[in-house]
């Protein structure tokens, strides 16, 4: 069972050596399905608005004192985009300006292969989410780090399955 409130405060924000504060993204992905059903090859990411505005983005937030940057990642994709699966390595470590506040953040990125999209999330009266082509989350996702971890993850998949076709 998920737990459907949304962890506040920042009593057990993490911070960097630098005092920046990190944070923990995902880029939850899965095959678009055909017209009957079965999986193709066609990527699609889920990308969510933000609390504060109408601009999208993946799922992200403080990384606690009390979990490892996995459970970060996948408590940030449960509470913004109410997506649950299986986190894979991470795509990179960016530091990068805070819009609100105005120092360096240390943000870090993983995909997350989505198994399961619940009807209910802690944020759901907070923000939308919306699947869409890798072409359109990139052209859509407001933080240039995001589209740079993006970038990666699609280059890490053509790259695995140009290996898949050539072990044959």
């Amino acid at each position: 069972m998920a737990c459907l409130v949304s962890r506040s405060g920042r009593e057990l924000q993490r911070y960097n050596n630098m005092g920046g504060r990190q944070v923990v993204g995902c880029i939850p992905y899965r095959y678009k399905e055909d017209v009957d059903g079965n999986m193709s090859e066609e990527l699609e990411v889920l990308v969510v608005s933000s609390q504060k505005g109408q601009g999208l983005m993946f799922p992200k937030g403080g990384w606690e004192l009390d979990e490892s940057v996995e459970e970060a990642a996948c408590r940030e994709s449960l509470e913004e985009a109410g997506v649950l699966g299986s986190i894979e390595h991470e795509l990179g470590q960016w530091n990068f300006i805070s819009k609100r506040y105005g120092v360096y953040y240390e943000g870090h990125m993983f995909p997350m292969f989505v198994k399961e999209q619940l009807d209910t999330w802690p944020e759901q009266n907070l923000r939308r989410r919306i699947w869409m082509s890798v072409g359109e989350a990139r052209e859509v996702c407001q933080h240039w780090w995001m589209k740079e971890a993006l970038d990666i993850l699609v280059q890490r998949m053509v790259s695995s399955a140009q290996e898949k076709d050539l072990s044959f």
